[in-house]
C-alpha cells in the first residue's frame, strides 16, 4: 500500500481508519528512520486538517500550527502531538468548539496531546514570558486554515528571537547547563535518555536555535546524521517498547539493537555515544561562539570611541611555534604551515591544554585537512608534546576531544579506533573506554613528581586499557598493542618494555592487595618476580591508584589504598632482597594473646572492636581530614566447626559489611591448654552506626551453639525487603588458584554482591570439610569477589581434584 493509500484510507473512515492506517505505517518494516517519520508526519497532517475542515466550516481568523517536534515533522512512533490554534480574537466562542472537535478525537485514540489556542498577540507574549515557549514556536508549520495568520506570527516569532537573542541565548545556555547536571552525559551513560541527557536530542533543537538568532552558528559537519542516528534509536525504543519513553534501559537494548538491525546492545550504544559525542561537541564549540560574539558587541562600542571608529585588530600572543591566543582561543599563527609541521597537531594541543584554553574549531580542521603523518618513530619532539599534552591536567580532556572529533586522535594512534566510544558494562567504571584513559592520565599527572619516569606513567595510563578493543583479556592484548605503540612514538627498548609490564600488569597490584593473603610469601614473591625492579614497581603503584580513581568512587578507598601500600612495602623488600618472614612463625600481639587467653578461660568468644583511621591523601578531602578505614573487628574463639558461617552470619545479621577476614589458628602461652581461633576482620556498616561489642558476641554465642537461626533470619529479611526487578546478573563463578599459595589452596568466589554471601560460602566450605585459613572480601559496585585459602584438616593444601570438587559445590550452592 503506498502513502496515498494510507493517507486516502485515513481521510475516508475517520478517526479509526486515521488509527489504523497510522499502525500499518508504523508496523511495515521495509521503512524507518526519516522516511517513516516523514511519513507519520503527513499521515498526521492529512487527518488533523480533516478535523479541522470539518469543524472550522464558514469560521474565519483562524489556523492549526504543528510546533516543536511535529512542527519539524519529527513524529516518533509515541511522539506528543505539540498542536498551536491560533485565531484572530474575533469569534472567541466558535474558536473554542473547534478546539473540542480537534483535541477530543486526539485524546479518544490514546495521543499525547500538547495544545494552546492564542491570539498571535498571546503567543508573542507567552514565548516572551517562557522560553520553552519561544523554542517550540521556532519551529511552528502551517497544517489548515488561515496561511496568513501563521505566515505572520512566524515572522514575528522569528523577528522576536533575533532582536532578543542577547538576552535570550545566555538564558537556553544555562537552561541546557541544569539539563547537563540533572541528566549528566549521553555519550557516558549506561542507560542514557535520549532527549533530555548532554548531548542529546534536547541539545540539537538548541543549536537549531542558535542557528535560528544569526548570532553564532554550529558546526555542520557530522550534525544532521547524529542527530538523525538518536531519532532513529528513539523510534526502535518505542516501537519495542510500546511507550512514550526516551530512556534506553539496559533490559531493552538488546530489542532495540535487533529493531535497528544491529550486531547487539554494544553496538547500538557505541552509535548512541558517537552521535552524543558530535553534538556535544558541536554545543561546544557553539556556546563558546556565542560567548565570543556577545563579548564582542560589549567591548565594541567603546573600542571604536577610542579608536576614532576604526576597526580593532584582534590580540594575538604567541604560545608554541606557528601557535597563538587569540579571543581566548588556541589559533594557528599566520606563518603556521600544516602540510610542512607534522608535529604541529601535538605542539598545538601541548600548548593549549598547557595555557587551559581551548583548540579552535577552525585551526583543528585546518590541520586535520593539511598535516602530513608523523614519520615511524615519531621525532622526540612529538614524543615530548605527547607527554606535556597528558601531562596537563584537567584541560586535556577538552583538547583531546576537539583533536579527537576531527580524526587526529586516530591518525597519531591508529589503535584507538577500537576502543573510542566502547561502552563498559560494569557499574563500577562511569566512562567509555576511551574516556577512562584520558581519565587515568589526568589522575597520573597528579603523581608525577612522586615517580622517576613521568613519561613512562603517563603514557602507560594512556594505554592500559588499550586491549579492550581486542578479544581475550585485555591487559595480554593490551601489552601487544602497548609495545608496539611505544616503539612507534618513539622510545627505546627498555621503555618499551617498562611501559609493556606496565599495561600488562595493570590490575596486579589492586587484585593481590584485595584478593590474595600478604602474609602468604608466595603471593609477595609472585608479584616482585612480574615487576622485575623497584623503578617498575614505583611505576606500576603510581598507575593503579590512578586508574582506581579514574574508575569511579567504588574502586578506590583509603582501605584500598593501604592494602596496596602495604603490598608494595613488602614487594620492595624483595626486591631490594631482604628475605620473607614466615607467617606461621609471627608472634601475636599482646592484644591477640590477651584475647586468646580469655577465650580458653570462658569457653566463648571474646570481641574487641577498634576504629581504624588515617589522614586522607590524594581524596579530595581537607589536609589532615581522617577519613575511616573501617573498624577492626577481633575475635578468639575456642577451635571448633562453623566459627567461619557463624561469624559472617551475625555480621550480616547486623548489617556490618565485611571488608577483609583473617582466620589462623594461635599459639597459645606456655602453660596455657586448648587451641584458639583468632579472627581479624575489618568491617563497616552499611547505614547507621556500629552495633555494641556485647549485643555481637551474645548473638555469637548462640550461633555457636546452634540456637541462633541465622539462615532463617536472613531469608525473613530478604522477603520483607524484595529486591527490585533489574538486569538479571551474571551466574556466580568459583575457580581455583593452585600457584597462588604453597601453604593452602586458593578458591576464589566471584558473585553478585548480597546480604549473607560469605555467610552462604562459609557454610559451604564448612560443609565440605575444609578449613578456612584466611578469607579476603572484596566489593566493586554490585560485584563481589572473595578469595579463600582453604586447607584439609591436617593443615595441607587440598589436592587437585579434591579441590575443583570444593569449587564445583560451592558455586552450586550461590545463587544464580
Amino acid at each position: 500500500m503506498t502513502s496515498a493509500d494510507v493517507r486516502n484510507e485515513a481521510e475516508d473512515s475517520g478517526p479509526s481508519g486515521y488509527a489504523a492506517a497510522r499502525l500499518r505505517l508504523l508496523g511495515e518494516g521495509a521503512r524507518s528512520g526519516p522516511p517513516r517519520r516523514a511519513a507519520l508526519s503527513e499521515l498526521t497532517d492529512d487527518w488533523l486538517t480533516g478535523l479541522f475542515t470539518a469543524g472550522a466550516e464558514g469560521l474565519r481568523g483562524v489556523s492549526l500550527v504543528a510546533v516543536g517536534g511535529y512542527g519539524r515533522g519529527e513524529l516518533s512512533p509515541r511522539s506528543d502531538l505539540d498542536l498551536l490554534l491560533l485565531h484572530d480574537g474575533t469569534d472567541s466562542k466558535a474558536v473554542a468548539a473547534l478546539a473540542d472537535r480537534l483535541w477530543y478525537p486526539v485524546w479518544d485514540l490514546g495521543l499525547a496531546l500538547d495544545h494552546s489556542v492564542r491570539t498571535p498577540a498571546e503567543a508573542r507574549k507567552t514565548s516572551a514570558e517562557d522560553l520553552k515557549v519561544q523554542l517550540g514556536l521556532l519551529d511552528a508549520r502551517h497544517l489548515a486554515g488561515d496561511l496568513g495568520l501563521t505566515a505572520g506570527l512566524r515572522t514575528a516569532v522569528l523577528a522576536d528571537w533575533r532582536n532578543q537573542a542577547p538576552k535570550r541565548l545566555p538564558e537556553l545556555q544555562e537552561l541546557c547547563a541544569e539539563r547537563a547536571e540533572r541528566q549528566g552525559e549521553l555519550q557516558y551513560l549506561l542507560e542514557p535518555d535520549l532527549k533530555e541527557a548532554r548531548g542529546g536530542l534536547r541539545d540539537a533543537t538548541a543549536l537549531r536555535a542558535v542557528a535560528a538568532s544569526w548570532l553564532a552558528d554550529a558546526p555542520r559537519e557530522g550534525l544532521a546524521d547524529a542527530r538523525r542516528r538518536l531519532l532513529d534509536v528513539r523510534d526502535a525504543l518505542h516501537l519495542t517498547t510500546g511507550r512514550a519513553t526516551d530512556r534506553l534501559a539496559l533490559q531493552e537494548q538488546d530489542q532495540v539493537a535487533a529493531e535497528l538491525g544491529l550486531l547487539d546492545a554494544d553496538t547500538l550504544l557505541r552509535q548512541v555515544y558517537e552521535a552524543a559525542r558530535v553534538i556535544s561537541y558541536a554545543s561546544d564549540v557553539t556556546w563558546r561562539e556565542v560567548g565570543r560574539v556577545l563579548r564582542s558587541r560589549a567591548v565594541r562600542p567603546r573600542l571604536r570611541a577610542m579608536l576614532g571608529g576604526g576597526k580593532p585588530t584582534a590580540e594575538r600572543s604567541p604560545l608554541a611555534e606557528g601557535v597563538v591566543e587569540q579571543d581566548g582561543e588556541v589559533v594557528l599563527a599566520r606563518a603556521a604551515r600544516p602540510e610542512r609541521d607534522p608535529v604541529l597537531p601535538l605542539r598545538a594541543a601541548a600548548a593549549a591544554a598547557q595555557a587551559g584554553l581551548p583548540l579552535s574549531l577552525h585551526a583543528v580542521r585546518r590541520m586535520a585537512a593539511t598535516v602530513r603523518p608523523l614519520p615511524t618513530p615519531w621525532p622526540a619532539e612529538a614524543r615530548e608534546q605527547l607527554v606535556t599534552l597528558l601531562g596537563s591536567g584537567r584541560p586535556t580532556i577538552d583538547v583531546w576531544e576537539a583533536l579527537e572529533a576531527e580524526g587526529l586522535i586516530t591518525r597519531l594512534l591508529p589503535d584507538w579506533e577500537r576502543v573510542r566510544c566502547r561502552p563498559q558494562r560494569n557499574a563500577v567504571h562511569v566512562w567509555t573506554v576511551d574516556r577512562h584513559l584520558i581519565e587515568t592520565a589526568v589522575r597520573a599527572s597528579e603523581f608525577t613528581r612522586r615517580v622517576s619516569r613521568p613519561d613512562l606513567l603517563l603514557v602507560a595510563a594512556l594505554l592500559h586499557d588499550i586491549g579492550k578493543g581486542w578479544p581475550g583479556d585485555h591487559s595480554v592484548a593490551g601489552e601487544i598493542i602497548a609495545k608496539d605503540v611505544a616503539a612507534r612514538i618513539g622510545f627505546d627498548r627498555h621503555d618499551v618494555t617498562v611501559i609493556s609490564t606496565l599495561v600488562r600488569h595493570h590490575l596486579l597490584l589492586i587484585e593481590t592487595a584485595t584478593r590474595r593473603d600478604l602474609e602468604d610469601p608466595a603471593t609477595v614473591r609472585s608479584v616482585a618476580e612480574a615487576v622485575g625492579s623497584q623503578g617498575t614497581l614505583e611505576l606500576l603503584h603510581a598507575l593503579t591508584e590512578a586508574d582506581a580513581l579514574a574508575t569511579g568512587p567504588a574502586a578506590w578507598s583509603s582501605w584500598r589504598g593501604s592494602l596496596v601500600a602495604d603490598l608494595v612495602k613488602r614487594v620492595s623488600a624483595v626486591l631490594a632482597g631482604d628475605p620473607l618472614e614466615d607467617p606461621e612463625a609471627a608472634a601475636p600481639t599482646a592484644e591477640q594473646e590477651r584475647l586468646a587467653i580469655e577465650a580458653v578461660a570462658t569457653g566463648g568468644p571474646v570481641l574487641a572492636l577498634r576504629a581504624q583511621t588515617e589522614p586522607a591523601q590524594d581524596t579530595g578531602q581537607a589536609p589532615g581530614e581522617p577519613e575511616p578505614l573501617g573498624v577492626e573487628l577481633l575475635i578468639a574463639v575456642p577451635d571448633q566447626p562453623g566459627v567461619l558461617p557463624a561469624v559472617a552470619g551475625v555480621l550480616a545479621m547486623h548489617r556490618l559489611t565485611v571488608r577483609t577476614a583473617e582466620l589462623r589458628a594461635l599459639d597459645l602461652p606456655d602453660g596455657v591448654e586448648g587451641s584458639v581461633l583468632l579472627l581479624d576482620w575489618r568491617v563497616a556498616a552499611e547505614y547507621g552506626s556500629l552495633p555494641q561489642a556485647a549485643r555481637l558476641r551474645a548473638d555469637l554465642v548462640r550461633a555457636l551453639d546452634g540456637s541462633l537461626d541465622i539462615a532463617g533470619r536472613l531469608a525473613e529479611r530478604d522477603a520483607a525487603y524484595p529486591r527490585r526487578r533489574g538486569v538479571v546478573p551474571p551466574p556466580p563463578r568459583v575457580t581455583v588458584h593452585p600457584a597462588a599459595s604453597r601453604l593452602a589452596t586458593v578458591i576464589e568466589v566471584r558473585a553478585q554482591d548480597a546480604p549473607g554471601l560469605l555467610f552462604r560460602i562459609g557454610r559451604a566450605l564448612e560443609d565440605a570439610d575444609v578449613r578456612v585459613r584466611s578469607a579476603h572480601a572484596s566489593t566493586l559496585g554490585a560485584n563481589a569477589v572473595d578469595a579463600f585459602y582453604v586447607t584439609g584438616p591436617e593443615g595441607a593444601p587440598l589436592p587437585s581434584e579434591e579441590a575443583a570438587s570444593v569449587a564445583r559445590k560451592l558455586e552450586d550452592t550461590l545463587p544464580g
